[in-house]
This record gives C-alpha cells, sequence and structure tokens, in this order.
C-alpha cells in the first residue's frame, strides 16, 4: 500500500496529465463538445485505480457526447498516463460526471430567492409596524 502522500501526488499527476491530454491530446470529436476540466482524481490505496471526476459544461446532449467519447478514450488515456508518469503499474481509469458545481449554483439560487423573499417580507412588516404607529398617534 502506498502512504496517503504518495496517493494525493500520484492523484495530482493524473490530474494535471489528462487536463493536458483534454486540452490538445484527445482527437475524438465528442470531447470537445462540451467545456471539459477535470475536477478531482481519486486513486485507490494500491495505486491500481484512478476515478478521474470531470465537469462539462454545456447542454444534456453535449454532455452525454462528452462522457461517450471520454469513455471511448479510456485506452488511449491510460497508455498515455503509462508513457508520462513513471509507474511501476499503470492504473484503470474511470471517467466520472462530476455534477457539484451544478448542485451549487442551485443552491445558490436558491439562497439568493430565501433572501430576496426575506427581505421582501421585512420591508413588509416594517411598513405596518409604521402604519400602526402613525394609527396610534392620532386620536
Amino acid at each position: 500500500m502506498a502512504t496517503n502522500r504518495r496517493i494525493s501526488r500520484v492523484a495530482e499527476l493524473i490530474k494535471r496529465e489528462v487536463s493536458q491530454m483534454l486540452l490538445n491530446g484527445i482527437k475524438d470529436d465528442r470531447v470537445g463538445m462540451g467545456m471539459v476540466s477535470v475536477t478531482y482524481v481519486n486513486v485507490s490505496g494500491d495505486l491500481q485505480h484512478a476515478k478521474i471526476y470531470v465537469s462539462i459544461y454545456g447542454t444534456e446532449e453535449a454532455k452525454t457526447e462528452t462522457m461517450a467519447g471520454l469513455k471511448s478514450a479510456t485506452g488511449f488515456v491510460r497508455s498515455e498516463l503509462g508513457a508520462r508518469i513513471r509507474l511501476r503499474r499503470t492504473p484503470e481509469v474511470i471517467f466520472i460526471e462530476d455534477r457539484s458545481i451544478e448542485q451549487g449554483t442551485k443552491v445558490l439560487s436558491l439562497l439568493n430567492q430565501l433572501q430576496d423573499q426575506r427581505s421582501l417580507t421585512d420591508s413588509a412588516l416594517e411598513g405596518e409596524e409604521k402604519f400602526d404607529e402613525d394609527e396610534q398617534l392620532s386620536p
């Protein structure tokens, strides 16, 4: 088993190299349909498997096409990793779509909506309190 420090270093190397491959190494047109970026790489403790999380910007159709292109390019990516990174055994590569950015955007928009509703409610309540004060002052 590799140490945690070595695992994180290998994961960072894989992330950097796969990012470079996405820019100019993979020739599949489907990969270029959506903007793709590597968000995280999870390497197993024995360095035999690497889950590569990718964020894809675009329509749902572009996302599915891009994921299909990435899945078909796994053999190429693994062989390139073997050539670029010195490891005893090149890990198996699995691409996983990372939707955390979309989920974060949804949460932020919901929080903004709640804040807007709260400010509207607060301003309405302040208007009622002011109206009540005016009624109490006049005999």
